[in-house]
Parts: C-alpha cells; sequence; structure tokens
C-alpha cells in the first residue's frame, strides 16, 4: 500500500516583507505546490494524499484564495483527506464549512472532521485527530487513542497534528504523549502517524513509522528541510518512508563577516552567489568593523539585490558590527549649510556611544548616500 503524506500547506499565507507583486507568486507557488503532490501521486502510483492539518493558513479568508485552493486540488488525481489543524481547526467559523468550501470541494476530497475509524478500502483504515478549536484542553490523540475500536483492516494510519512533549515545546495541554502511540504501533494496531504542525521534515522516534512531512513550500527562515513530501510504502511487516522535493521556494538566514574597506564587496559576491532568486527569501545580518562609507556602500548593494531577489531583510538591530565614524568618508562629498550642520550633529551621537548610535549611524550612512545620489 503506496500513500502520500503533506501537511502544512497554509494556503492564504502572507509575508508582511513582500512586495504585492512577490506576495501574488508567493500565493501562486502554494497554490502549484498542491498540483505538484498530485503529479507525485501520480507518478508513484499512490493510492491517496493525506494532508495532516493547517491545509489553510487562517479560516477567515477570502473566497478566491478557497476557489483556486480546491480548484488545486480539482487535480490531484487520487482521494484527498484533509485534516483540520490548529490554524484551520473545524468549528463555528471553520473554512471546511464555508458555503464556498462545500459548493466547490470535489467529490474526492473529504474533510477529517470527526475523531474515528475510517475504512478507505479493504486494506486501509484511516484514522483522523482534527482540531476542532485554536486551543484544545487535553492531548486530543491520547483521547482518540482510548476510544479506538480494534483494528479490522490490514493497515491502519492515524493522521495527527500537534508537537510532543519530547520536543521542548512550551507547555499546552495539547501536547501530545508519544508512548500511547508508540505502544499502538508495537502492538500492531498503527502502522504509520502522519503528522504535521512541525514544518521540517522529522522522523520521531526509532520505529520509523512517526514523521512529520514539513510544509512543501517553506514559510519561515527557522525550517530545516521543508519542501518536501512523504511517499510512504506499507507491506507487512516493513515500512518504507521517502522524502520527495516539491518545494521551490527557501528562506536563507545568513551572517556575513565583514571588515573595513571590503564590506560592500563580501556582501556582493555572497548575494551573487545565491541561485533562485526570485524564489528566495534572504534575511541577512553583519558581523565584524566597518566605516561609515562602509555602511552605506552595504546598503546600496543590498537594495540593488532587492530588485532580483523575492525579499532582502535587514534587521540591523541582531547585527553585530561596529561602525567605525570616519568622518574622512565624506571628503568627497559638498556639504554646506543644513547639511553640514546635520553631518556635524549625526557625527557628535555617532562618536558617543551613547543608547541611540545605532541611529546616528544609519543616519551618517543615508546622509552619505543621499549626498552621493546624482
Amino acid at each position: 500500500m503506496r500513500f502520500i503524506h503533506t501537511s502544512d500547506w497554509q494556503l492564504g499565507m502572507t509575508r508582511h516583507f513582500l512586495d504585492p507583486d512577490d506576495q501574488a507568486r508567493f500565493s501562486g507557488a502554494r497554490d502549484e505546490v498542491v498540483r505538484r503532490v498530485g503529479a507525485v501521486a501520480r507518478e508513484r502510483g499512490a493510492a491517496f494524499v493525506v494532508v495532516a492539518g493547517d491545509v489553510f493558513e487562517t479560516n477567515v479568508l477570502g473566497p478566491r484564495t478557497v476557489g483556486r485552493a480546491l480548484d488545486a486540488l480539482r487535480a490531484v488525481p487520487v482521494p484527498v483527506y484533509l485534516l483540520p489543524g490548529n490554524h484551520d481547526p473545524y468549528g463555528p467559523g471553520s473554512v471546511y464549512q464555508s458555503a464556498g468550501f462545500r459548493s466547490q470541494c470535489p467529490p474526492h476530497v473529504h474533510v477529517l472532521a470527526e475523531s474515528s475509524v475510517l475504512p478507505v478500502s479493504d486494506e486501509m483504515e484511516l484514522i483522523g485527530v482534527p482540531w476542532t478549536s485554536k486551543r484544545p484542553a487535553e492531548d486530543l490523540v491520547a483521547r482518540c487513542l482510548a476510544e479506538l475500536p480494534s483494528r479490522q483492516a490490514r493497515y491502519r494510519v492515524m493522521v495527527a497534528h500537534g508537537q510532543f512533549e519530547s520536543m521542548g515545546s512550551q507547555f499546552s495541554p495539547a501536547l501530545i504523549d508519544r508512548s500511547p502511540l508508540e505502544a499502538e504501533i508495537q502492538a500492531g494496531q498503527l502502522h504509520y502517524v502522519a503528522l504535521g504542525d512541525r514544518h521540517s521534515t522529522t522522523a520521531v522516534g526509532d520505529t520509523g513509522r512517526m514523521w512529520y512531512a514539513g510544509a512543501p513550500e517553506a514559510t519561515d527562515y527557522d525550517e530545516v528541510d521543508a519542501g518536501n513530501v512523504l511517499v510512504v510504502d506499507l507491506s507487512p511487516g516493513d515500512i518504507r518512508v521517502t522524502p520527495v522535493r516539491v518545494g521551490t521556494w527557501r528562506f536563507i538566514a545568513q551572517m556575513l563577516d565583514v571588515r573595513q574597506g571590503e564590506a560592500a564587496a563580501i556582501v556582493r559576491a555572497w548575494l551573487a552567489a545565491v541561485p533562485a532568486k526570485s524564489t528566495t527569501i534572504v534575511r541577512l545580518t553583519l558581523r565584524g568593523t566597518i566605516g561609515v562609507l562602509d555602511r552605506a556602500q552595504v546598503e546600496a548593494a543590498i537594495d540593488e539585490a532587492r530588485q532580483l531577489f523575492a525579499a532582502v531583510e535587514r534587521p540591523t538591530h541582531h547585527d553585530e558590527v561596529a561602525v567605525v565614524p570616519d568622518g574622512g568618508a565624506f571628503s568627497d562629498l559638498t556639504l554646506s549649510g543644513f547639511q553640514r550642520q546635520a553631518f556635524e550633529h549625526l557625527m557628535a551621537g555617532a562618536q558617543a556611544h551613547g543608547p541611540d548610535v545605532q541611529v546616528y549611524q544609519d543616519a551618517l550612512a543615508l546622509l552619505y548616500r543621499l549626498g552621493r545620489a546624482p
């Protein structure tokens, strides 16, 4: 028995640092990855697809987002089982109960809205563990396991969403206890646990039968191995889980070591070497000692790169860089009147090393860039 395990599609996700054009491409990529999941199912001969929660970014979505998602699902050639997660719980106001979803949902797409055994074939039973609110007051998996009847089909797969107690997550009554799941696996009552919520592809425990699929399109910088779906092969007494790459977008957090006189060249060289710039989001921070002129040139290099990348973020409060307020950097500028007064004021603030030194340094760099502008 072969099926596809995926999760955390986050359809309708927005990112504040993307301009409207790039946000549209980012959203479109999330719809297109659903079609690529369908292509993997077709190419690998999968019997069905399970989506382990957070299909949608929120329950508050416009009809266009829902309609495009369902159109993408319509292209998947096998049955698809959607689990409501913490972002899109199956409760009052749920997207799954909206008129638009109900009227446009393809007949081969099913919502796992109840914690019960669902026979999907003579050989397979699915057990969904849906979230019905954003803050459950208990371990939903443990409750489901306590109420399960004995297995009837050859294989039984649970589809669940959430974090384990052992993952160091902030305490919540909804954290999953791993022990009951492992006991059911050892007893032969569960053959695979398809998990969602963790956006990095991750195997859990030593059984080889509990996995987070991860988000098929990256969503943030802290994801280690996003962009995959899992092809799961079950046979009597055996299992094989194969990650397949489907994602096209990347988030890269990079700290660059820079030095005075070469900072801009170092930044330009690194940015130039990054492939697939139009689908890459970068968060760039610096470490080292540079001058005011370096700072201005670095920011100019980053502005140029923003024309090529989906986004380049510069959270300067995370920098570990010291900016030397070198007044000589302004020797090639003609400053007089108000500009000269502003320069002298900013230079004094930058040299004072007070609590606002970063502001003065940034302002000096901006003054230099404005003074150089044609």
